[in-house]
């Protein structure tokens, strides 16, 4: 049975060329680039050379002295929790160090949306429990965060200050985009740092980090037909970014370890194929709206969650009537239809989605949500054979 995949924001297939470029760099036997031999010498110079580029590919400033920094992790989670550790860190340190005679109760503030990827959510629940305060966003129907909100957040001066906010580019659950320029103009103003998780954004539509205003992004190869265990954190430059972890000098003191430079090299392959490849996202939108128009065909009562919001052309997130979504999802495995219902990270569990609820979404729509993701692999024939399969299963599950 060939699998129609179908679950692309849980992570893409490798693309070939970039897998034959990690070999090679196998191959040419890059060292650690911190070792002082002519080898190592050499696996430095590739190594900073790929970063360059890539800073400069997400519309960083990569040359002269005002240079953003790229650092290397190895994936979306490490980055989105170095840049919430490392920002509020620094700003509780500024603020302490600024009313030193006043902030003795000090709990500086961390705010997040309430439709974040669990690698924020929880890392925020956890920072809550280290002196913290956690405050949510509240978003409207389709899932957008409240602009409204975090205005009114950022302009109380009768509660404790703001460390960092964090909001995502594109939910990993339904697409929606977020308004990432307002609101990072809007902390900027305040003087409250920005960090912003775009792993659903990079490497899937054009990103630039500038026009974003951001102070932090992070990203992770393996979402656009990268390697897995390789990411990066995006830093605007002057921000400091207090460590998570110690026993090396690497990037700055910020991540230590041993970088690797093949990985490196597969993430930089994967970003320059997605450039390079200026008819991808309109490709994959046409797919995705192939895929919804005959699931609408098939069950015309079916909700499209986040429908009228701007949405990622890759992701298709609709829950149908009376059917449950485990249910459906065996019955799609068993048919060779690899699906989700939410964020692979939370998969573990039969919870429903935390997203669609604090969309408001009835029980109905919340019980029923699936995912469908896409990616550059696939085909018009696989749309029309998983529409296929769906009306098999649905034709199969209102009748039991």
């Amino acid at each position: 049975m060939n699998t129609i995949y179908l679950d692309n924001n849980s992570t893409t297939q490798i693309s070939p060329t970039v897998a034959a470029t990690i070999a090679r760099c196998y191959q040419d036997r890059y060292v650690n680039p911190a070792s002082q031999h002519r080898l190592g010498q050499t696996a430095r110079a590739k190594l900073e050379r790929l970063r360059t580029e890539m800073i400069a590919m997400l519309g960083g400033v990569s040359t002269g002295m005002q240079t953003d920094r790229l650092i290397i992790t190895s994936g979306g989670t490490e980055s989105n929790n170095l840049a919430l550790a490392g920002l509020a860190a620094t700003k509780a340190n500024q603020l302490r160090a600024e009313n030193a005679d006043k902030t003795k109760n000090l709990r500086p503030r961390i705010i997040v949306s309430a439709v974040e990827h669990p690698s924020v959510l929880a890392f925020a629940g956890y920072l809550g429990t280290a002196g913290y305060r956690i405050q949510t966003l509240a978003v409207d129907h389709n899932g957008v965060v409240d602009l409204a909100q975090l205005q009114q957040e950022l302009s109380s001066h009768d509660q404790d200050p703001i460390a960092v906010v964090s909001i995502m580019a594109a939910n990993n659950e339904t697409g929606v985009i977020q308004p990432i320029p307002q609101a990072a103009a809007a902390c900027r103003q305040h003087g409250v740092y920005f960090h912003c998780d775009a792993v659903q954004a990079v490497g899937k539509t054009n990103v630039n980090f500038a026009d974003l205003g951001v102070d932090s992004m992070s990203m992770t190869a393996h979402k656009f037909h990268g390697p897995r265990g390789v990411g990066g954190l995006m830093v605007r430059h002057g921000v400091e970014l207090s460590p998570m972890l110690f026993g090396g000098f690497q990037q700055m003191a910020t991540r230590p370890g041993t970088e690797d430079v093949a990985l490196t090299a597969g993430m930089h392959g994967a970003l320059t194929e997605f450039q390079q490849d200026d008819q991808r996202e309109a490709r994959i939108e046409r797919l995705r709206d192939r895929l919804q128009t005959g699931l609408q065909a098939i069950d015309p009562l079916v909700v499209i969650n986040g429908a009228t919001a701007d949405r990622m052309a890759h992701t298709l997130n609709l829950s149908f009537a009376g059917i449950n979504r485990q249910a459906f999802l065996m019955a799609a495995d068993f048919a060779g239809l690899a699906i989700s219902t939410g964020s692979a990270c939370a998969s573990g569990s039969s919870d429903p989605s935390h997203v669609i609820i604090a969309m408001g979404a009835n029980n109905d729509v919340v019980e029923g949500s699936i995912r469908f993701s896409l990616g550059a692999l696939n085909t018009e024939q696989e749309i029309d054979n998983c529409l296929t399969i769906c009306k098999q299963i649905l034709n199969k599950l209102s009748t039991t």
